[in-house]
């Protein structure tokens, strides 16, 4: 299972039903793209640090941007930039899922529905932020 950025966001905010759903698949991965994501929201270097330790106490292993997945992003913003808005992030986490060949669990399923042969599973916290 590959986590979107926004269900790590959730467990993030102590959401107990985000932390429950990334702890209960026994193989968890997040693209390269959701750390620099994180990284990117990070305020100070305790931020840094914290989400470090998460990806290790969760375990969830890494996926990079590979040659494959780069350019199956790239048809993804061509097919579905100007018809859905899919941002770049959303794109190469996307393509991702897909050359990979596993699901993306996302609370934001309406940035990824139109996109064919993508296997989701949709989130919803238990509460708002």
């Amino acid at each position: 299972m590959i986590f979107d950025t926004d269900i790590l966001i959730w467990v993030f905010r102590h959401d107990r039903h985000a932390a429950q759903f990334v702890a209960a698949e026994s193989e968890r991965a997040a693209s390269i793209v959701t750390l620099m994501e994180l990284l990117a929201g990070a305020k100070s270097k305790a931020d840094v640090k914290t989400t470090r330790q998460f990806l290790v106490d969760f375990e969830i292993r890494l996926i990079p941007i590979t040659m494959p997945i780069s350019y199956a992003a790239a048809n993804l913003i061509e097919d579905h930039r100007l018809a859905d808005g899919l941002s770049i992030t959303d794109a190469l986490i996307a393509a991702t899922a897909r050359e990979t060949g596993e699901t993306l669990a996302t609370a934001n399923v309406r940035h990824f529905r139109n996109i064919p042969n993508l296997a989701l599973k949709s989130f919803r916290p238990s509460r708002s932020s």
